[in-house]
């Protein structure tokens, strides 16, 4: 019985993120700070702050981060969180 209740009602996965400050520093404002607070906030979501995450290239053009090891990048800060919030479906 145990596990078909669990099957039925599985927990999903919690999301790694990483994210390097330069990039936030560089992409981020007021507006979008308050946005990714609300979505960080979220049980599911493991995130933590680098000072550097080796990516200085991409780090240059656009906002980035890495989630569960892989990056993924955004046009703006407000495309990646869009992004981020779809991993979390």
């Amino acid at each position: 019985m145990k596990n078909l209740l669990s099957k039925v009602f599985s927990k999903k996965a919690k999301i790694q993120i990483e994210f390097c400050q330069n990039n936030l520093d560089r992409f981020l404002n007021e507006q979008t700070v308050a946005d990714y607070g609300k979505f960080l906030a979220n049980p599911r979501i493991q995130y933590k702050e680098y000072e550097c995450l080796s990516e200085c290239k991409l780090c240059k053009k656009t906002p980035y981060a890495k989630v569960n090891g892989q990056i993924m990048s955004g046009e703006d800060s407000q495309d990646l969180l869009n992004q981020l919030h779809d991993e979390l479906k």
